[in-house]
């Protein structure tokens, strides 16, 4: 039995959504103290407000992801395209950092979706998303206290960059050479400016959302619930997130983000709170992930049992 057979073998599939789900609960299980302390300052409908938020912020980045899928190929379903989205993001708890490219890899071709335009697709997705967050962690940079921009300026200078290799007529060209250098057919139709700018929209949109999950809770623990606030927050996440993403040699950017977001707010809330927002924003988008990944899962099991 070669190792496609295996991926695609119902025993490994279940096995590996398992171990999935398994590292996302002790996510959320291994930091408990923390989690319920702070959630005892805040109200049950702070919580549930932020996790609402919270789920809707990746059903935003799911459709960001969709719009480029639905670019490089045929339209695929959107009952399908949640299906595969919320599913592999369950698979990024893993150890390795990869795991969520396999797992969508492996379901698109459930759906006549070929590997190499699933792996290409959420490649590009998340450019899009770092392209974004950027852009909105310009507020922190340039509104925020006067140091910041003094530490952080170099992650500006990722913004040209993208933006050429996200400019079609480029972006065509990289994906074409990097499939040919990998001895693979190229993607069914190359990507246009339309899908890419939809997907900032619907990114950018993900990226406002997860400012205010993080306003929420912040203001929840008895912070200043101002515009001025929510700005640089919404700022300083986007930021933190980034440099987490950029830092790729510290896993999931543990400690970079705590730091950046607290570097932006400085002045405005203590220091232990960003400690304490950090880790529970994590813990809830943890938790979002969670119950749309084992709903769609649910629901292909419900489906699959119907087909017999």
């Amino acid at each position: 039995m070669n190792i496609v057979s295996v991926l695609r073998s119902p025993g490994f599939r279940t096995f590996f959504m398992l171990a999935a789900v398994a590292a996302a609960v002790w996510a959320v299980v291994g930091n408990w103290a923390e989690v319920s302390d702070a959630m005892s300052r805040l109200s049950w409908w702070q919580v549930a407000l932020s996790l609402t938020v919270s789920i809707v912020f990746v059903w935003l980045t799911m459709l960001a992801w969709r719009v480029i899928l639905n670019d490089a190929g045929d339209p695929v379903p959107g009952a399908s395209a949640r299906r595969i989205f919320f599913v592999s993001q369950v698979a990024k708890y893993l150890p390795g950092g990869v795991w969520n490219f396999v797992a969508a890899a492996e379901m698109g071709t459930d759906f006549n979706i070929s590997r190499r335009r699933s792996v290409t697709v959420l490649l590009m997705s998340m450019l899009v998303s770092v392209l974004t967050g950027l852009a909105v962690a310009s507020i922190a940079l340039l509104f925020g206290p006067a140091n910041l921009i003094e530490k952080y300026w170099w992650v500006l200078l990722v913004i040209p960059a993208l933006l050429v290799v996200l400019y079609p007529p480029v972006l065509n060209t990289v994906v074409h050479r990097g499939l040919t250098f990998l001895k693979r057919d190229g993607i069914e139709k190359p990507f246009s400016g339309r899908a890419i700018a939809t997907a900032a929209f619907w990114s950018t949109g993900s990226w406002i959302l997860a400012g205010g999950q993080v306003w929420l809770i912040l203001t929840g623990l008895g912070n200043e619930a101002t515009v001025e606030t929510y700005l640089l927050t919404a700022g300083g996440y986007a930021l933190a997130w980034v440099v987490g993403f950029l830092v790729f040699f510290i896993p999931a950017g543990v400690g970079v983000r705590e730091v950046v977001l607290a570097a932006s707010l400085a002045g405005l809330v203590p220091a232990g709170d960003v400690v304490v927002v950090v880790l529970l924003s994590r813990i809830l988008f943890t938790v979002a992930d969670l119950l749309l990944g084992l709903g769609a899962s649910f629901s292909i099991r419900r489906d699959a049992k119907g087909a017999l």
